[in-house]
């Protein structure tokens, strides 16, 4: 079954999910929403994933290719100002240094909100993902990713396998930023 408007998983069931957690540094990206896009190339970000990211110093999303998979890495600006100084903390000269700084600020794009809560998608971004006439917005905590939806649903599946396998692992955070062992 294709993915659907709103906040749903794959399944189709709704999740009862708002989709996003406040305006604030905890703020979390949640559910994952299939919204068309136009024939100019914009499309809607969803009214949960906007509340987040308009409370930002850029009201808009800094979107690049992933270099993992075949989709749209996409946050606000704080996420990326934070990723920039974790690139930062390399030799300057390092090859480590180049080829993130390379890979995420160089390829990143920042795409403003118009007055209808849309972003244009650049065709280098909606090439890389293989994204035409439909962005499936995936929440993953403080990021979003932006996929085809049919290639997401195929990912999502292989997911869900290796999360079973590994559920033994996933531990909650103590609330101190550390991870809890049992």
């Amino acid at each position: 079954m294709p993915l659907s408007r709103g906040p749903r998983f794959a399944s189709g069931l709704d999740t009862g999910t708002t989709g996003a957690i406040g305006a604030s540094a905890l703020a979390l990206f949640l559910s994952t929403f299939v919204n068309r896009i136009d024939r100019k190339g914009r499309v809607s970000v969803p009214a949960p994933f906007r509340t987040v990211l308009a409370a930002q110093t850029f009201p808009g999303v800094i979107a690049f290719p992933s270099f993992v998979v075949s989709a749209i890495e996409a946050s606000g600006i704080d996420r990326i100002e934070r990723l920039s100084a974790g690139i930062d903390q390399f030799d300057p000269f390092s090859d480590e240094h180049d080829a993130f700084a390379i890979s995420i600020l160089a390829d990143s794009h920042q795409l403003s909100f118009d007055s209808e809560g849309r972003i244009m998608l650049p065709d280098l971004l909606r090439e890389h993902g293989g994204i035409t006439d439909q962005a499936a917005f995936v929440g993953r905590g403080r990021t979003f990713q932006i996929w085809e939806p049919e290639a997401f649903q195929g990912y999502q599946e292989d997911a869900r396998k290796r999360a079973r396998e590994g559920r033994a692992t996933l531990r909650l955070d103590s609330g101190s930023g550390g991870a809890q062992t049992a």
